[in-house]
């Protein structure tokens, strides 16, 4: 639930004010409602510029990474059916069979190959393996969508006072709509202009967005005139800037909480590592591409290898010692292992 911001304002007065009293608080709501529509103005620039940035990446990775995705799925579907030729047209030993599917089954477990069953009559507890393993992968990247859509639905239905938002946002449409509605004038170059300005009331009510209903109020010169010598006015003016205030209030911390959970989103975090990469000045969209263009390098390194095996250029058990860029990469990978616990045991003894 998104937290309210105190009000700077002052409460309603449990007693009437004094007429100078009124216009001191009048004042001060009418500069603290200028400074929330401004404040809200300013996120949802940010906002809409932010999921822009997202779409805007999504679209950059889509053009410039597709070839080398398009090339990772053709080599992936080669490996796989390297495997199937192998397993289904030699003749092996009980146990050289065994450890060939093991070989296959860790380039899937790595991630090197998309995971699939070697033979689904009687593998039941590999295919076991691969579900729970593919829930694993997809439960971190789909937790902060299902994150998102829960706190969105959770904003949508906690505000404080729906029915008296969705009051005023009408009476402010309500209130435009009477005025700029073309059908209300003749002239043809009015009713155009008119027309726009409805398109723009019509967007704002649809949203329910009552910052942007008051800026065209505003804009128009459309405020409520009152008489500054009326208590009555002044009072029923203090009033509905109260009211409006509240809402204000309420649409600027929603604004807040959209945005911050678009950054929670694995595309907004993107957008983020995105930035903080341009200001080292490194270009994350060709570092990314270029990753994938020796990912595909170890994967067609890997085609080869079994290819070869396939065509018996090399020996079962070089086959079953796995590819040397594998093994290259475990040894670094143990190396680095071994140097982080040397690091961490450093700074456990003392001298």
């Amino acid at each position: 639930m998104p937290r309210k911001t105190k009000s700077a304002s002052p409460a309603t007065p449990a007693v009437p004010l004094a007429l100078s009293e009124l216009h001191i608080y009048l004042e001060s709501l009418e500069k603290e409602h200028q400074s929330i529509l401004k404040q809200i103005k300013k996120k949802r620039t940010e906002l809409n510029n932010f999921v822009e940035r997202m779409r805007s990446l999504a679209t950059e990775i889509f053009h410039q990474a597709t070839p080398s995705f398009k090339k990772m799925a053709e080599l992936d579907q080669e490996i796989h059916a390297l495997f199937n030729e192998i397993l289904t047209t030699r003749k092996f030993g009980k146990q050289t069979e065994k450890h060939i599917k093991q070989l296959y089954l860790n380039l899937q477990m790595t991630g090197i190959i998309s995971p699939k069953s070697v033979d689904e009559d009687d593998d039941e507890e590999l295919d076991e393996l691969f579900e729970n393993s593919e829930e694993m992968d997809n439960d971190e990247t789909n937790q902060n969508r299902r994150q998102y859509w829960e706190s969105q639905q959770e904003v949508e239905s906690s505000s404080a006072s729906r029915t008296e938002e969705s009051k005023k946002v009408r009476q402010t449409f309500l209130k435009l709509a009477e005025i700029f509605h073309p059908d209300k004038v003749k002239d043809s170059e009015t009713q155009m202009s008119h027309t726009e300005i409805m398109k723009e009331i019509n967007k704002a009510y649809q949203e329910g967005d009552l910052a942007r209903l008051l800026e065209i109020e505003r804009q128009h010169q459309l405020g409520e005139s009152i008489d500054s010598n009326s208590e009555d006015d002044l009072t029923r003016r203090c009033r509905n800037l109260e009211q409006q205030n509240e809402i204000l209030k309420n649409q600027y911390e929603k604004l807040k909480q959209e945005l911050r959970l678009a950054k929670n989103t694995p595309e907004g975090a993107m957008v983020s590592d995105a930035r903080k990469a341009a200001k080292q000045g490194i270009n994350s969209i060709d570092l990314m591409v270029k990753t994938l263009e020796s990912q595909i390098s170890i994967v067609a390194d890997i085609r080869d290898f079994v290819k070869g095996f396939r065509e018996q250029k090399i020996t079962i058990k070089e086959f079953l010692d796995g590819p040397p860029s594998l093994r290259s990469s475990k040894q670094e990978m143990m190396e680095e292992l071994l140097e982080q616990m040397m690091e961490e045991l450093g700074g456990i003894i003392i001298f």
